[in-house]
């Protein structure tokens, strides 16, 4: 990251503005990525989240750079949060977590379905006690049907999907897994989506509900190419952007070989010598490299990028995890923002997407030691008394983490 892209990274911003949740409380059950992100998005938005922390830990706590015992996924999908530490094993921790979820508008979980029913702390259990309750339960096939019980993780989702015999397919690749968790993050979006949509309608109606959102539904409702199935298409034909080689680096354009010829053929009198009778394949290898003896003869890249615009071709730089931080709007725009890490340091900490012209939103702080809040979140949002605290951290119901044991 060079000098000007450090300057200008954000700090959370601060103002008199409100944020659209402010008062919603939202107890986070949820663990790994899916549930997590969908709470750490409420939290940006203004809800008081409070995430329910195992002794053992949430799993991300495994993934990322480990600093002052925080790893980097942990950090990031806990952002803003406050946190309580649970041993659901001990006597009286259900009927304690319970209690919380009495005083939450939202609870979030990914447990496999049934698991929270079994426990006592399943939907119709909880809104009994809360009619105005939203519970958003998220899960690889959803609460019910042929498949519910089977475990699901992102890649399994991504393979079935279509998504990774896709790429396989269109790309002639070996099939291979993303490096993203896109799955579990679509999922999560979709989530949150229901969620806000859920606490609207609970305005006018005054009822909680429960919310199933399946990974492998969210998948293919966001799926731009599954036209060509429900079509009865035998494949999808492939309509995205193609990498170039290109002085001081690749660049993506946003055509493929035929439109890319189209449009600066047309627009900058490009030739290529095709022979009378030539075949499909001949004449794409004879125009692929005429485009890329034109690409070759700018004198600089910019010179490149602004004939590539006048020809209607958008292009991106093909960034690296060396140089992403780099980009001007990446910097400009508060993409990557430090807070405070806890052990009196900051870290960077991505930020939420979103802007208003009359509310306030982004991240508000660093990610929770487990238990960190225990006794403030107990007695604020249940009533316990600093006796009651004790006995329940005497009785292995609490627990909270040690910072630097």
């Amino acid at each position: 990251m060079n000098n000007a892209a450090a300057e200008m990274l954000a700090s959370p911003a601060t103002s008199a503005r409100t944020r659209p949740l402010d008062g919603v409380r939202v107890l986070d059950l949820s663990r790994f990525i899916a549930g997590p992100f969908a709470g750490r998005l409420l939290a940006d938005l203004g809800a008081d989240v409070v995430k329910i922390e195992p002794p053992s830990g949430d799993v991300t706590r495994l993934f990322g750079v480990v600093r002052d015992g925080l790893s980097g996924l942990y950090f990031q999908q806990n952002a803003g949060k406050r946190n309580v530490s649970i041993d659901l094993k001990q006597p009286g921790a259900v009927e304690l977590v319970a209690e919380l979820a009495a005083h939450a508008d939202v609870v979030i979980e990914n447990f496999r379905p049934g698991v929270l029913d079994k426990l006592g702390l399943g939907y119709a259990t909880l809104a009994a006690k809360n009619p105005r309750l939203i519970m958003l339960s998220i899960s690889g096939f959803g609460q019910e049907g042929p498949e519910a019980q089977r475990q699901a993780y992102a890649p399994i989702i991504h393979a079935e999907s279509g998504w990774v015999g896709r790429i396989g397919e269109m790309q002639g690749t070996p099939l291979c897994d993303s490096v993203m968790s896109f799955a579990d993050s679509i999922a999560g979006l979709h989530g949150l989506i229901a969620l806000l949509s859920a606490l609207y309608q609970r305005t006018a109606n005054g009822k909680g509900q429960h919310l199933d959102v399946a990974m492998l539904d969210s998948w293919l409702a966001t799926d731009d190419y599954l036209h060509y199935l429900l079509d009865g298409a035998e494949k999808p034909v492939s309509q995205g952007g193609e990498v170039w080689d290109t002085q001081g680096g690749p660049l993506m354009l946003n055509r493929t070989l035929p439109h890319v010829w189209k449009l600066v053929r047309d627009t900058h009198g490009l030739a290529a010598e095709e022979p009378t009778g030539a075949d499909l394949a001949t004449k794409q290898r004879i125009r692929r490299a005429a485009i890329q003896r034109w690409m070759d003869s700018f004198e600089t890249r910019d010179d490149l990028k602004r004939a590539l615009e006048k020809a209607d071709i958008a292009w991106g730089e093909v960034r690296t995890s060396q140089n992403l931080l780099d980009s001007p709007t990446v910097a400009a725009r508060g993409v990557a923002v430090l807070v405070d890490d806890g052990a009196g340091g900051q870290r960077l900490v991505a930020q939420s997407p979103y802007r208003f012209s009359n509310a306030e939103s982004g991240v508000r702080g660093g990610a929770p030691r487990r238990g960190q809040h225990n006794a403030e979140v107990l007695a604020e949002w249940a009533g316990l008394s600093a006796t009651r605290i004790q006995e329940l951290t005497g009785a292995q119901v609490l627990s909270a983490e040690v910072v630097g044991g």
